[in-house]
Formats: structure tokens, C-alpha cells, sequence
């Protein structure tokens, strides 16, 4: 295992010509990058990991109190399962209301201010999604609204805190694969969405799998992590690889990050980007409706129910994995 740093965006140059050629290649050789100059005050994000570490430390029955369910994702879980796999974590995740009235938010009912620093961070992580959005729409040869349709009138992006939490039997910083001995926080996996934005804190856990092994990525104060998800590679006609991660459990030191999903809504149909494919270049990807994906993928994680739906699924027979 090495340490490795991934490109470092400045977000304060995104309309420029050279900050989108960098976010390029970012995506081209990496799958993500660093970015800092993102105009997410630093006071919003050190008050939603001080609120997150007053709520994990709360008893576990207050916490099971506000535990999601089978239909509605939104609340605590310490059962999350990866790849059919459990991880070494506990988490609470925020996400919208639905039509329905299924899916809603669920709150501790004496933390007022653990409330508002959530809906801050949210608001301010969605904010700085669009923008990235845009310039990926750009780089993918298309204006810099035509991906933003998927998300208007409403999206499906949701906001997961995690807590790592000190790990007796860790798995070894040498396996590759899936784990066969000790723990992971999470085990390997790509996001399922279009785009992710990461908070964490000063410890290091991220681990990036190229070039047939791990590296653990050095923090960078003040930066947040962006990756692209599956959703984004199939726009881009594999052009853009979502990048294989997992988090390492630690037998030493507990470990908080705050995982913005920024993902389109439910009933977004999507393939490769007509600026992606053409007669040498045909799509690799038939369409994919993400409420279908994204409700197969939730069910897998909340329980283990087989094979975990990947869009390698939906590759076209000429493009089918080997």
C-alpha cells in the first residue's frame, strides 16, 4: 500500500478554459480530484463534524430510535452492508421527502443545532454540484445545462454521515479484493450516482485501487474530495472511469467524512451523451432508469439479497465485460 496525493483543483477558476481542462483530466486519469477555492465556508463544515460526533455518541438505543427502514432510507443504520459485505461503520443519512410520503426525514428530537448543520452543508454541497456539473457537461462536449435537466424540478441527492469507529481486527493494509480477513469501514465499491463531494476530517481512510493496487490518499486541509459516480460514466461513454474505492478501518483512531450523493431524479433515464459516441465509437451502455438502479442498489445495501446491481449490467453485448 502507498500513499498517493490526486490532482488538486482551485474551483475559484471553473469557467476558465485551463480549470476545465484540468477537471478533465482529473476525470480521464483519476476519476477525482481535490478541490479547494469551493466557497464552502469552513465554519460549516467544522460545525457538521462537531454535531456529527455529539450525535455518535449518543447511546445506541437513541439512535435505533431514528433508524431507517427497508422503505425509507433516511435516519441511522449501523448494518450497512457493501458488496453483500458488512462494513465497519455507523452512519445517518438525510435525503428528501418523497411523493409518497414513504421516504422522510428522520430527526433526533432534542438536536436543533445537529439539524441545522446538516441543511447547511446540504444546501452548500448542492450548490457547488451544479457548478461541477456544468463544467463536466461542458468537457463531455454538451452546453453547460444539458446535464442539469436531470435535476429540475428535483433531484434524489442525499447527504450520509459516517462514523468510523476504532477497529479490533482491521483488515490488512495489503488485501486486494474483497476483504477474506479483518475490516473495512467500507468495502470496495464505486458510487452508484452521477457525482460525490466529500467532507472528512484530518484522518487519513480513503483508498483508491489503480494500477492493480491500494493507495491510501493523503488528506488535504481545507479540500474537499470530488469523485465522479457510475451515472458519469456512462454519460461519457466510459471516458470518464468511476474510480474503485474503500475506506479503511483503523485500530487506532476513529474516523468522521460526509458523503454529499448528488444524484438526478428518480425517474431519469440515462445513457452515453450523444457528444460521446459516434460510428467508430457506438454506445457501451443501453439506458439505465436510475429510480430502478438506485432502488435495486439501496435494498442491496440494506440487506443481503444477491448480487449487487452494477452497470455493468447494462454494457451493450459488444461492450460486455470479459
Amino acid at each position: 500500500m502507498s500513499r498517493v496525493s490526486i490532482p488538486v483543483i482551485d474551483m475559484a477558476g471553473i469557467n476558465q478554459p485551463e480549470t476545465l481542462r484540468a477537471i478533465d483530466m482529473a476525470c480521464r486519469d483519476w476519476g477525482c480530484f481535490m478541490l479547494v477555492g469551493h466557497a464552502i465556508d469552513e465554519s460549516i463544515s467544522s460545525k457538521l463534524i462537531d454535531h456529527m460526533r455529539e450525535f455518535f455518541t449518543k447511546p445506541t438505543a437513541y439512535k435505533h430510535a431514528i433508524s431507517r427502514t427497508k422503505d425509507n432510507p433516511w435516519g441511522f443504520f449501523d448494518q450497512e452492508l457493501t458488496k453483500n459485505t458488512l462494513d465497519w461503520k455507523e452512519m445517518f443519512d438525510y435525503g428528501p421527502s418523497d411523493n409518497k410520503g414513504t421516504m422522510a426525514p428522520q430527526w433526533p428530537n432534542d438536536m436543533p443545532e445537529f439539524v441545522s448543520a446538516v441543511m447547511a452543508f446540504y444546501q452548500a454541497s448542492e450548490s457547488l454540484a451544479f457548478k461541477l456539473l456544468a463544467a463536466i457537461s461542458v468537457n463531455l462536449g454538451m452546453s453547460t445545462e444539458h446535464l442539469e435537466q436531470y435535476y429540475r424540478p428535483e433531484h434524489s441527492s442525499f447527504l450520509r454521515l459516517n462514523y468510523f469507529p476504532v477497529c479490533p481486527t482491521p483488515a490488512p493494509p495489503e488485501a486486494t479484493g474483497m476483504r477474506t480477513e479483518g475490516c473495512l469501514g467500507i468495502n470496495q465499491h464505486t458510487d452508484a450516482g452521477a457525482l460525490t463531494v466529500l467532507l472528512h476530517d484530518e484522518q487519513p481512510g480513503v483508498e483508491i485501487f489503480r494500477d492493480d493496487h491500494w493507495h491510501l490518499l493523503r488528506p488535504l486541509d481545507g479540500a474537499l474530495m470530488i469523485n465522479i459516480g457510475d451515472i458519469v460514466q456512462v454519460w461519457s461513454n466510459d471516458r470518464y472511469q468511476a474510480p474503485l474505492h474503500r475506506v479503511r478501518a483503523s485500530s487506532t483512531h476513529e474516523r468522521y467524512s460526509a458523503p454529499f450523493f448528488f444524484n438526478p431524479s428518480y425517474c431519469t433515464d440515462y445513457m452515453p451523451l450523444p457528444s460521446t459516441t459516434h460510428y467508430a465509437e457506438p454506445a457501451r451502455y443501453r439506458s439505465i432508469n436510475w429510480g430502478e438502479f438506485r432502488a435495486a442498489r439501496a435494498a442491496g445495501d440494506h440487506a443481503d439479497i444477491g448480487e449487487e446491481v452494477q452497470i455493468s449490467q447494462f454494457r451493450t453485448d459488444e461492450h460486455a465485460p470479459l
